[in-house]
């Protein structure tokens, strides 16, 4: 029975290459447990960036054969995307190795610091990777496990979602997802918002709701509708609405090309990203950082050496009038957050969209029309390209192009592009100067390659 990180040594990961294992492997490396791990990605011959840099850390990676387990194994971690019928999951069952998912693991790392953990349907790694900015800048030396890596962390070739943190703090990112988010017991807990996703409302308000009880301080955010209903306290609160009571009110918002800023109970912020969404998402921050003692001045210093996260309105490129964005955007209100965040940095934006999960996609077919359409403007366009497929069980009963035809009826500038190698070469007679290109998606890790491609064949 793993009741705590001191029951086991030698721990093994199915699925370690993505971006919540990756980031509890590191966190295990780093105080000094012997891991490995395994994922379907890993292929003898063929380069992997994550796998050179968990190499680098000193985490040892199989192929996802099965040679990896051996009876020395003490603990088995899964993603929910792992499925029972993988060869190392009957192996390990075979062997009697405990296997626990990666919420689990992360339950049982939270309760060995004192734990601030965002939750939310949209913005929870921007917010951790700014909280953490923060809670680093004023000396706290936190801990950090994200589901997207850090730029200035990547910078030092590494993935950039992990570090332990020699202070008593560690910032986490909570999963309503699958459910995840009631295992955690913060000492402050973050709710960011509160949007359909991949569960309906009543759903996540209740996961929600155990999220608060669950918490010690609770701060939500007071603009959005169904988590103000969940306010422990309105003067731990945070709002984007001018003429609210919380005790951190967003006000005087300006976005410059890629640049924001705005004041905070007397004090003026800026920083180095697009979007209103983002200066929620750095409110948010603000306040549980200022709730646990760390000044506004303070804050407001390291926000200015906010340097992003990987693929959150990530420039690939800029010339000739034509900027290319990168972004993880991937439900109704990500995509339309991240439109409209583009759209002061270019007269017209061209946007593309390549959803995943058949399922996903059919559940929240008229909400992405809904948000997609009313986030575009009359010169605005978007593309699509057809439904990712990560493998596995599933019924394939929808296409994007079912999405970009409702697009159509609304009158919008739609366009279904199957083969999403052939959207640069199509948009090349669509470019203006003064021209936003915006990529979005999510869970397929080819996209940071697919964006370099276009913006190399746009260009050519």
């Amino acid at each position: 029975m793993i009741n705590s990180l001191e029951d086991f040594q030698n721990v093994f990961f199915i699925g370690i290459a993505g971006a919540g294992m990756s980031a509890l492997a590191q966190y295990l490396k780093g105080i000094d447990k012997n891991v490995s791990g395994s994922d379907r990605y890993f292929k003898a011959g063929d380069f992997n960036d994550t796998k050179n840099k968990l190499e680098a850390e000193g985490i040892i990676c199989f192929e996802q054969n099965g040679d990896g387990i051996t009876s020395g194994t003490q603990l088995v971690i899964v993603s929910t995307a792992v499925e029972d019928t993988v060869i190392e999951v009957r192996k390990a069952k075979q062997l009697n190795i405990p296997i626990i998912r990666r919420s689990e693991l992360l339950a049982l790392i939270s309760k060995s610091k004192k734990t601030i953990a965002v939750g939310g349907t949209s913005g929870k790694s921007t917010t951790v990777a700014m909280l953490f900015e923060i809670l680093d800048f004023a000396g706290l030396q936190p801990g950090l496990i994200s589901g997207a890596g850090l730029t200035k962390l990547i910078k030092q070739n590494k993935i950039g979602n992990a570090a332990v943190g020699k202070g008593e703090w560690l910032v986490i990112e909570a999963d309503e997802s699958d459910g995840s988010i009631i295992q955690y017991k913060p000492e402050i807990g973050i709710l960011l918002n509160v949007d359909k996703d991949h569960k309906d409302l009543p759903e996540l308000m209740e996961l929600f709701q155990q999220f608060k009880q669950n918490s010690k301080i609770f701060v939500v955010n007071a603009s959005n509708k169904f988590a103000a209903t969940l306010s422990q306290n309105m003067q731990q609160d945070f709002s984007s609405d001018e003429n609210s009571d919380a005790g951190y009110v967003l006000k005087h918002f300006q976005q410059q090309g890629f640049k924001i800023s705005f004041e905070v109970n007397q004090t003026y912020f800026r920083i180095n990203t697009p979007g209103k969404h983002n200066a929620e998402n750095a409110l948010s921050a603000i306040a549980a950082a200022n709730n646990i003692g760390v000044d506004l001045n303070i804050a407001a210093e390291a926000l200015q050496h906010y340097e992003g996260i990987y693929r959150r309105h990530q420039i690939i490129g800029e010339r000739n009038g034509v900027v290319l964005i990168d972004d993880f955007a991937h439900n109704p209100a990500k995509c339309a957050a991240s439109i409209k965040a583009c759209q002061p940095v270019g007269k017209k934006l061209i946007a593309w969209f390549q959803p995943h999960g058949y399922a996903p996609t059919k559940f929240l077919r008229n909400d992405f029309v809904k948000e997609i359409a009313e986030a575009l403007r009359p010169q605005d366009e978007i593309w699509m390209s057809e439904i990712f497929y990560a493998g596995g069980t599933t019924t394939k009963d929808i296409s994007a192009n079912d999405l970009v035809t409702d697009l159509k009826a609304l009158q919008k500038n739609a366009f279904f592009i199957e083969h999403r190698n052939d959207f640069a070469k199509k948009i090349k007679k669509h470019l203006t100067g003064n021209c936003v290109i915006l990529l979005m998606g999510a869970r397929d890790p080819s996209l940071e390659a697919f964006a370099q491609f276009v913006w190399a064949t746009i260009n050519c």
